[in-house]
């Protein structure tokens, strides 16, 4: 099983850091931010499964953060963290859809028990299958029997094309974020593992220019886009 992936957004450096490394610790995959900004941008290019916002935090509150994230991804938990037990923070978090919040200073043990109980209850409801077929311009992946259907017929996958393949497939018109495709597939982002991933993105790049509407765009530095344009 897969990682649960955490946005952690705190501007306090120490303990940001605290944060990361007791959270990695514990079997969780956080990303940390040091303001709104940039919680911001790193939310628009992955995919995350929690968000621990600060509330109080320079160029951008953590209110006006998750507000953008919840006009985006309405379903996405947000545990809140402040430094002041005021009723009216409070308030308006839970009025932004906040799941929980934690006053500072807290124990790392009790963020812990919040942080697996949202969890708990949001991944409850996601357990739903994978899809098996995936439709993009003139393709259809048949992902249980490995199979592409194109414009000039069938072509058999390998196991790691045909993941490859469904997790693009599944972001189709989103960027996919190059260590986050190495984790998943491969199980690490090595060195070996990354070259290995530029040859069977190859082979599929050959594939689809059955379809000259369907092409795998590189994002430099970031990770690759499956682009389907329109007629």
């Amino acid at each position: 099983m897969s990682k649960a992936r955490l946005l952690v957004v705190e501007d306090d450096p120490n303990l940001g850091d605290i944060l990361k490394e007791y959270l990695e610790m514990k079997g969780y995959e956080p990303t940390l931010c040091r303001d709104g900004e940039e919680g911001w941008s790193k939310f628009k290019k992955d995919k995350y499964d929690l968000c621990l916002l600060d509330i109080m935090m320079p160029k951008k509150d953590g209110f006006t953060l998750a507000k953008e994230i919840k006009k985006v991804q309405e379903d996405l938990p947000i545990l809140f963290l402040t430094a002041k037990n005021q009723k009216e923070d409070v308030i308006e978090g839970l009025k932004i859809g906040a799941d929980d919040y934690l006053t500072k200073p807290f124990s790392m043990e009790e963020l812990l028990l919040r942080v697996n109980a949202i969890l708990r209850r949001t991944q409850k409801g996601q357990e739903t299958a994978p899809l098996k077929v995936y439709k993009f311009g003139g393709f259809e992946l048949h992902y249980d029997k490995q199979l592409l259907e194109g414009p000039k017929g069938p072509h058999k996958l390998t196991s790691k094309e045909n993941e490859l393949l469904r997790l693009l497939a599944s972001e189709m018109n989103r960027l996919v974020n190059r260590s986050h495709a190495l984790k998943q597939i491969w199980g690490d982002d090595s060195y070996f593992n990354a070259r290995s991933m530029d040859v069977y993105l190859s082979k599929i790049r050959k594939i689809l220019k059955d379809d000259p509407k369907v092409q795998i765009i590189t994002v430099h530095g970031e990770g690759f886009k499956l682009i389907v344009t329109e007629d």
